[in-house]
């Protein structure tokens, strides 16, 4: 008798038809998933294998559009979804309207999983599972339309308590021992673990079951400040247990997030997908592709674009498309950016907002922007060898890899932006959405005279959704967005013989500091952004979180388009 090991996520709502969706479950044995829902909306599929797990996404048709449809799923005929004992109300898909041009968008980052119920937080409330309280309370309120979750969704690198203590039992019962550090994740056994623990939170299952989510990697997904450098991933390359846990690393991301990411359409003609359904196992089969992307990056595409009416969301992998090549250093790699240039462009006129999901800030407190600009001169030798030296020990130490550290990507991504900015039929808002960064902010680009564009230009960072940062980060990040550390910053780039950015920016809110989560409310060219942030609730002012007395407090409501 198959049972529910994992899920279901809601993954992938269809804006274009408003009828279609998917479903994604890990089962504990190979069977046959379906969704059923009332009125005759449904679909099945067969599971497909992988490394001795068994997972399908169930593609659901027959929705109407502008709906709310409950559903349940069975294995092999038998209900397994909602739980028997289940205190939330039922999973449901809700459908665009026919020719919806609006859309919410809430996004995030850096997710620690929740402890169990009972157990003391140290970092607070989780903000996923706060919202979810609050959304299973009120079932017919206010609810984001998709919730954009920018890395790290999984801590291969810094696991709890708990994890430690089961990869020793399961290393101990494998026999076969391990060169990895006993705190962090080996290989793709152990990294379904970490979903396990993150994603079976009953909240967290509750909330992704309900809200559609679209996803992309960070570091800590595989490790911190993974592809930093050409000589961090030949150092990495020459440990005993780094091929294990990349491969792992990339295998899961691609079962357990990036599968999800992809339209009923893309799915059809998605050519690995086809190979792993038609294998008994499709171990190998993921297993070759995966080595050839960590092989060569440019061969794989992890980014994505999906439509919600008239806004865009261009999702972009920061990791694993990079040139790390010292005096070529690019963020993206030449098909990459080619790719985001295009889909940026595509159908001028069709796009009120467009929103560019990258988990590392585009545009950074100037200080930390000034300082990274310098320390990519003084790597790619600008200063000689010995300042190359302090670069790349410095690069590792200080976690200076945004995108003002690729000063080529950085300058081509801004073109683009301020480009699509200019354009004459100009979306509204041009929002890029990142998190990494462990706080919040607001910032607004703007241009010389005569160079503004047309749309409004902005950085939304939000993160983490549930982790910290020490309170030597904090105020750091206070201090870099102050007049006296841009003046510092100039310095650090006069000495990399750095040229200053064509635009400039000013932050307009934050940085705020807790685990928080934004929302961006989108209708036809208007738009307006909402800060909350998770508090304790029936024990404010302790660590310890009730999750029941959590709730969400809001921080900031601002119109982006009409000054309120």
């Amino acid at each position: 008798m198959a049972g529910l090991r994992l899920g279901p996520l809601l993954r992938h709502v269809d804006w274009e038809s408003g009828t279609r969706a998917t479903v994604w479950v890990e089962t504990d044995r190979a069977c046959t998933a379906e969704v059923r829902c009332p009125g005759g909306a449904g679909g099945s599929a067969r599971t497909f294998s992988v490394c001795g797990h068994h997972y399908a996404l169930v593609v659901v048709s027959g929705l109407a559009a502008g709906s709310a449809t409950t559903y349940e799923v069975l294995l092999d005929g038998r209900r397994v979804w909602p739980l028997a004992d289940s205190p939330q109300p039922p999973s449901t898909i809700h459908t665009p309207p026919v020719a919806a041009t609006g859309a919410v968008v809430a996004f995030g980052s850096c997710r620690w999983a929740a402890p169990a119920e009972g157990r003391t937080d140290p970092v607070g409330p989780d903000v996923l599972d706060t919202l979810s309280a609050r959304l299973a309370a009120d079932p017919e309120g206010e609810r984001p339309d998709v919730l954009l979750l920018l890395g790290d969704q999984v801590y291969a690198d810094e696991t709890s308590a708990e994890t430690r203590a089961w990869i020793a039992r399961h290393r101990r019962a494998a026999g076969t021992g391990s060169a990895a550090p006993p705190d962090q994740v080996a290989d793709y056994e152990e990294y379904t673990h970490l979903y396990d623990e993150s994603w079976g939170d009953p909240e967290l299952r509750w909330l992704l079951s309900t809200l559609p989510s679209c996803m992309i990697f960070d570091d800590h997904d595989v490790i911190d400040d993974w592809n930093t450098s050409a000589a961090w991933v030949a150092e990495m390359r020459a440990t005993p247990w780094w091929h294990e846990r990349i491969t792992g690393g990339l295998m899961s991301y691609w079962v357990y997030q990036h599968l999800g990411n992809l339209s009923p359409a893309e799915l059809a003609e998605d050519k690995l997908y086809a190979a792993v359904l038609a294998a008994d196992d499709g171990t190998e089969v993921l297993r070759a592709f995966v080595e050839r992307a960590e092989a060569d990056p440019a061969t794989v595409r992890w980014s994505y674009r999906r439509d919600f009416g008239r806004t865009r969301l261009l999702m972009v992998d920061t990791r694993a498309a990079r040139v790390l090549e010292e005096q070529h250093r690019a963020m993206l790699d030449a098909e990459e950016a080619a790719w985001l240039r295009t889909q940026a462009f595509d159908d001028p006129g069709g796009v009120d907002h467009l929103l560019i999901g990258t988990s590392l800030p585009w545009l950074l407190p100037p200080m930390v922007h000034f300082a990274e600009g310098w320390h990519a001169a003084l790597c790619r030798g600008e200063r000689g060898p010995r300042w190359a030296r302090f670069g790349e020990w410095l690069r590792r130490r200080a976690d200076l890899e945004h995108w003002a550290a690729f000063t080529s990507s950085f300058r081509r991504l801004t073109d683009t932006v301020a480009e699509v900015g200019r354009a004459e039929d100009a979306p509204a808002t041009v929002c890029v959405l990142s998190g990494d960064v462990h706080h919040a902010y607001v910032a607004e680009a703007v241009w010389p005279a005569g160079q503004q564009p047309r749309s409004r230009v902005f950085q939304f960072t939000c993160s983490p959704l549930h982790n910290s940062v020490p309170a030597a980060i904090r105020a750091g990040f206070r201090f870099g967005w102050s007049r006296f550390a841009k003046g510092i910053g100039h310095l650090l780039a006069r000495h990399g013989r750095v040229a200053r950015p064509a635009v400039r920016w000013e932050r307009t809110g934050g940085p705020w500091f807790g685990n928080q989560l934004m929302t961006l409310t989108l209708r036809g060219r208007t738009a307006r952004l909402r800060l909350e942030q998770a508090s304790a609730g029936a024990k404010r002012g302790h660590r310890a979180t009730d999750r029941a007395g959590a709730r969400l407090t809001g921080v900031l409501d601002r119109s982006l388009t009409d000054g309120s």
